[in-house]
């Protein structure tokens, strides 16, 4: 999440099935391009180098994603946007195989068409709803991930369907063993989603580590939190150094911070999920 653009008609751009404008620009701060949906910037990507993330929950998936087994990985990613995480799997991790589930396809168009992959990338693009797409999926899939990416947004906000328990469970028959399953999770003071989405996570994948900034994770300020959860000990022996160092300083919660942040919050189900909570507009004005 970054800051709100200007409307132009200037840079590449199309009108989304679900209403809405996708365009992609120049980044302002950094090498590369950001693609904005509606004002509000989802992807950062660096055609001439891949590894480059820029966005600061980007950079905490890719601190997790170093820290994953050596060599190539199978992954799935629901939401991917530019792609910036596939694209980053591919390049440091040759011979990868990734699956991305995009509900636009006009949206998918665009960033083929301006941003396009590396030809030697093996990211298949499957058009649809998340949730739908994952029971889409090839059987050879089930139990053989090594990582999955939820970082689903309509416009600002996570939907509903993508925040149960149902759905994690879902999500976890992707995983291998030793899998990891990535979510980025946006919430204000209070945390109140945020603790709730934890609590379900930890219902399915026992192991969890969250990712954030420290006034982000005391619930100060609004930002996003990355989970990390598997049903095995996460590979973090590192993270904490990594994370400290920047460009973006964080902490990771593990075991009993993790314990005192869900206290008292309640699973979520199909029955009475809700969309992850619209940030201010303010919060993308730089």
């Amino acid at each position: 999440m970054g800051r709100t653009r200007a409307r132009d008609t200037e840079h590449p751009q199309t009108r989304l099935d679900h209403g809405g404008i996708a365009r992609i620009i120049p980044s302002e701060f950094a090498s590369g391009f950001e693609l904005i949906v509606d004002d509000t910037p989802q992807s950062h990507v660096d055609l001439d180098d891949p590894t480059h993330l820029h966005f600061e929950y980007i950079v905490r998936m890719g601190a997790v994603i170093d820290q994953l087994r050596d060599g190539p990985l199978t992954a799935v990613h629901l939401g991917a946007g530019a792609l910036t995480i596939p694209r980053y799997v591919a390049a440091t991790r040759p011979g990868s195989r990734q699956q991305v589930i995009e509900l636009e396809a006009p949206l998918a168009a665009l960033v083929k068409e301006h941003l396009p992959l590396p030809r030697d990338a093996a990211i298949r693009v499957r058009i649809g709803d998340a949730r739908e797409g994952v029971g889409r999926l090839p059987a050879a899939l089930q139990g053989s991930c090594h990582l999955v990416v939820s970082d689903v947004y309509s416009g600002a906000q996570t939907p509903a369907h993508l925040t149960s328990v149902e759905f994690y469970r879902e999500l976890r028959a992707l995983l291998a063993p030793t899998g990891v399953l990535l979510v980025n999770v946006a919430d204000g003071p209070g945390l109140a989603f945020a603790r709730r989405q934890v609590a379900t996570i930890a219902e399915v994948l026992p192991e969890i580590g969250i990712l954030a900034d420290t006034q982000v994770l005391k619930g100060r300020r609004f930002g996003n939190l990355v989970i990390a959860a598997s049903g095995s000990p996460l590979p973090t022996e590192w993270l904490p150094r990594t994370l400290a160092a920047g460009p973006h300083p964080a902490k990771i919660a593990q075991g009993a911070e993790v314990a005192s942040f869900i206290q008292g919050a309640r699973v979520v189900t199909d029955a009475d999920a809700v969309p992850s909570p619209r940030p201010d507009a303010s919060l993308f004005l730089r």
